[in-house]
C-alpha cells in the first residue's frame, strides 16, 4: 500500500503516507458542499502536476549542474460543471536560474514527461508556461 485514507466526516479526509507517516487533510470545496479549509481532492491532482513537473526538472538539472532551489510553480485548476471534473490545469513554472537555451529546452521537455502529466486523462487541457530568470 502507498497510503491509507480515513473519512473523518463533514466531507474531510485524512491521508497517511505509509512510508513516511506524513499526513494530508482534504476538504470538499465550498462550491461542492464543503468548508474549503484544505486542499480538495481535485486540488491535489492539479498540485501533483506542478510538483511532479518541477521535481522531474530538478532531477534532470543535476546532469546540467544546475540548482533549481527557489523555483516556484503556480497551479490553477479549472473545473467543468457537468459532469463535475477537472477540465483544465494551468501551470506556470518560475525558474530561479538563468541558463542556456539548450538547457532550457532539455529541462522543459523533461517537465512534459513527468509521470503525473502522462497519467492525466487527455481530455484535461494542460497549459504550461516557463519563465526563466
Amino acid at each position: 500500500m502507498t497510503s491509507k485514507v480515513t473519512y473523518l466526516g463533514d466531507l474531510r479526509t485524512s491521508s497517511i503516507h505509509l512510508q513516511s507517516g506524513s499526513e494530508i487533510i482534504t476538504d470538499a470545496p465550498t462550491d461542492n458542499h464543503g468548508k474549503g479549509e484544505a486542499f480538495s481532492p481535485t486540488d491535489m491532482v492539479a498540485n501533483a502536476l506542478g510538483s511532479c513537473m518541477v521535481s522531474i526538472m530538478a532531477i534532470k538539472s543535476k546532469d546540467l549542474e544546475l540548482d533549481l532551489a527557489g523555483s516556484t510553480v503556480e497551479v490553477t485548476k479549472i473545473m467543468q460543471p457537468e459532469p463535475r471534473k477537472i477540465s483544465k490545469i494551468v501551470v506556470v513554472l518560475n525558474m530561479s536560474v538563468s541558463t542556456t537555451d539548450k538547457s532550457k529546452v532539455i529541462l522543459e521537455r523533461a517537465a512534459m514527461t513527468c509521470p503525473v502529466f502522462l497519467s492525466l486523462h487527455p481530455d484535461i487541457e494542460k497549459e504550461v508556461t516557463f519563465h526563466w530568470k
